[in-house]
């Protein structure tokens, strides 16, 4: 039986554009239903990244009303990281080395599997979210992994709806006021602690620093060599050599 809460189209430009015009159009989507392609031609990631995906991977976006009583609305990549994080681990037990990597990518090793897009309009955020089951897209200066190089045999669909309670669950507890719980629950499944990263500011060009961790309003913190700490609120934020051992719509997935 299809998932009454997914909608699956068989091609788009993207699932996220789709859901932004609706908005535009007046009509509210509702939270806990997915729009999902089998099909992108259009998709796209942060800083404007352009993405097309094929069949056997997940994309798919959905949307969030906004009360203004919640946390930030950014820490919602946060939250849909955990979800994500945690669907996958409910279909591949046996995966390893999966992590999550401020703000919205998931690894496994050094390796991009999936990773979310917000976008608001007004008070609405919609979700996009892409996952590399069947196959990885190439980018440049970027390595990415599907579930099935890693021989793990994942359908679209059974992910789908693993996501769609995760999901549920999670943005229940967001709106709920259970930040504070959803960001150590973040920090639990992230790089460890001390891992390289590199990020490029405007006004102090490439700065590096170690991983260490998130503050309450859901940006990184990063261990300068002078041992000071650094928040970063906004930027591409990058691994460093190979500095770890473990490890959306977006760069190597979109929506």
């Amino acid at each position: 039986m299809p998932d009454p809460l997914i909608k699956v189209v068989a091609e788009i430009a993207s699932t996220n554009s789709a859901l932004l015009a609706r908005l535009a159009n007046g009509e509210a989507p509702a939270e806990g239903h997915w729009l999902v392609a089998d099909r992108q031609t259009a998709g796209r990631g942060r800083a404007g990244r352009v993405w097309t995906g094929g069949l056997g991977n997940f994309m798919g976006s959905t949307a969030v009303a906004l009360r203004g009583d919640e946390a930030l609305p950014q820490t919602l990549a946060l939250v849909a990281g955990v979800s994500v994080h945690r669907a996958l681990m409910a279909v591949v037990p046996e995966l390893s080395d999966l992590a999550l990597k401020w703000p919205n990518d998931l690894l496994v090793g050094e390796a991009k599997l999936g990773g979310i897009l917000l976008e608001r309009q007004r008070d609405a955020v919609i979700v996009g979210i892409g996952v590399n089951l069947a196959e990885a897209p190439e980018v440049p200066g970027r390595r990415t992994v599907s579930l099935a190089a890693l021989r793990h045999a994942v359908r679209r669909d059974e992910f789908a709806s693993a996501l769609v309670v995760s999901w549920a669950e999670d943005l229940t507890a967001w709106h709920a006021g259970a930040w504070p719980r959803l960001r150590e629950d973040w920090l639990a499944r992230a790089l460890p602690r001390g891992t390289l990263l590199g990020v490029n500011l405007t006004e102090e060009g490439h700065v590096i620093g170690g991983f260490a961790g998130i503050d309450p309003d859901g940006a990184a913190l990063l261990r300068l060599a002078d041992g000071s700490v650094r928040a970063i609120h906004a930027g591409d934020v990058e691994l460093i050599g190979a500095s770890h051992s473990g490890g959306g719509e977006n760069d190597a997935s979109g929506g």
